[in-house]
């Protein structure tokens, strides 16, 4: 179990004397602290941890790590030399002053790591890293003691957080990896060290910050490049995305591809998609074939299964096992259906969007029954990729919709592109923010019609559906 022994060690090379103090776990809001907790105080750009440490202290944290001076009168230990006498006393409540919060919990996190031999599979890719992560565990853990990363904790803090919960009893690690600037995804993999490194695909998220499709395929393969060789190192890549596949050069692990072709090691055919049911498909893996059904709407999902199905057969599970776990998951990340009050039903995609989600996530729109609404919001950051994207969107949605519901001036790109196909001018509306499209929606919508709700997180798409769904 964690303590204050090892905390210590992982920052100065010292064992205390005295130091078992047990540490429950390590995190970064007051609010999420228990007993025995180690607080570690970040500075943000509109919030500084540092004002929380008292807090934090009162509801039970043991230790506070922080980078600067605080007002408190609790003990402070300078170890931003890296040395401590072995002897020393750090009873507790106390913190613990460092050159770098941030830096010290990466370092921690390594040191940590490094304690244990799970096999840990990295995750990365523009979409669907996070329900690959949430599947593959859900797989996984049919079988052995697993440890995800929660919710979308795939940054340089976020991933230090999961590893920080790992202990002797995990088998496996499955670990989401985030990628916004040239360089991070490569730190992350030195902290964690995964020997397993999958990539779903290569899109427009985060060109703005990026650039380009080339720097963002050059960062997501970060993750390959830093895999062991073979056998221990393994690489999964997308076989129809030319940028993912072009990456097996990169590496000395063995390359397993999945696809949608028979070139692929493990692919799929027959894809029906079931609606609100999930979907069907058959897979195909070295002359075997089985037929799955899986509760993951849309048929793009097809290849969040794939992924998963990836990860387990390598990991050494039985096909039995495999397709049980995959057919009764509960996993159905980020997207979800609710009832609004007069009747029709919603599908709330609202966590974020890019052209390819949203693109998948009309196609979902497309298999369903009913007067169909597709209610889209900006997509952000895709840099010189922002009205290509938005012109494929809305061609494909006045392909789809009956009626379509735009939000946000990137929008009007989209709604250009939806009058240019013929699509009637009556039956598209424009609105600047969310709240004075759901004020619209509440008096079109009906009972019987289908309605998508899709866009980029700050367009604040969920005030929709928390205006127009039932309350219970």
């Amino acid at each position: 179990m964690l303590n204050l022994r090892h905390i210590i060690k992982s920052l100065t090379g010292e064992l205390l004397l005295n130091g078992k103090q047990p540490i429950s776990e390590v995190v970064i809001d007051s609010r999420m602290v228990t007993d025995n907790s180690l607080f570690v105080a970040i500075p943000g750009e509109r919030v500084d941890g540092h004002d929380f440490v008292e807090t934090a202290f009162d509801s039970g944290a043991s230790y506070a790590l922080i980078e600067h001076e605080i007002n408190t009168q609790h003990p402070v230990f300078d170890l931003r030399s890296g040395t401590i006498d072995p002897a020393t006393k750090i009873e507790s409540p106390a913190c613990m002053l460092v050159e770098n919060t941030v830096n010290t919990l990466q370092t921690m996190a390594s040191y940590w790591r490094e304690q244990f031999n799970p096999r840990v599979i990295g995750i990365t890719g523009s979409v669907g890293k996070s329900s690959t992560k949430e599947l593959a565990a859900s797989v996984l853990s049919r079988r052995f003691i697993t440890l995800k990363s929660a919710g979308n904790m795939n940054n340089e803090i976020g991933l230090p957080l999961s590893l920080m919960k790992l202990r002797a009893e995990h088998e496996v690690a499955v670990l989401e990896m985030g990628f916004y600037v040239p360089g991070e995804i490569k730190l992350l993999c030195d902290i964690a060290k995964p020997q397993v490194g999958l990539v779903t695909n290569i899109g427009e998220v985060h060109a703005e910050r990026a650039g380009s499709i080339e720097t963002i395929a050059k960062g997501k393969a970060e993750l390959i490049e830093a895999l062991p060789p073979a056998p221990e190192g393994l690489a999964i890549l997308n076989h129809d995305d030319p940028l993912v596949k072009a990456m097996a050069k990169l590496t000395k692990a063995r390359v397993f591809y999945y696809g949608l072709t028979h070139e692929s090691h493990l692919w799929a055919d027959e894809i029906e998609g079931l609606g609100l049911e999930g979907i069907r498909c058959r897979l195909h893996y070295q002359g075997e074939t089985v037929y799955v059904k899986a509760p993951l709407m849309g048929r793009h999902s097809v290849y969040t299964l794939l992924r998963a199905a990836a990860i387990a057969l390598l990991e050494g599970m039985s096909w039995e096992w495999i397709v049980y776990a995959l057919q009764s998951s509960k996993v159905q990340l980020r997207l979800s259906t609710v009832r609004s009050t007069n009747g029709a039903l919603l599908i709330d995609d609202t966590y974020n969007a890019s052209p390819a989600s949203t693109l998948a996530a009309l196609n979902l729109l497309h298999d369903l029954e009913g007067r169909k609404v597709a209610v889209l919001g900006d997509m952000l950051e895709l840099g010189q990729y922002e009205q290509q994207g938005h012109e494929k969107v809305g061609i494909r949605a006045a392909e789809v919709a009956d009626e379509i519901v735009l939000i946000g001036e990137r929008s009007k790109v989209t709604q250009g592109a939806i009058l240019s196909t013929g699509f009637k001018a009556s039956k598209v509306h424009w609105f600047s923010d969310a709240q004075a499209a759901a004020a619209y929606l509440e008096t079109v919508l009906k009972e019987g019609d289908t309605t998508l709700i899709k866009g980029s997180h700050s367009m604040h798409m969920d005030q929709i559906i928390a205006a127009l769904e039932v309350r219970s």
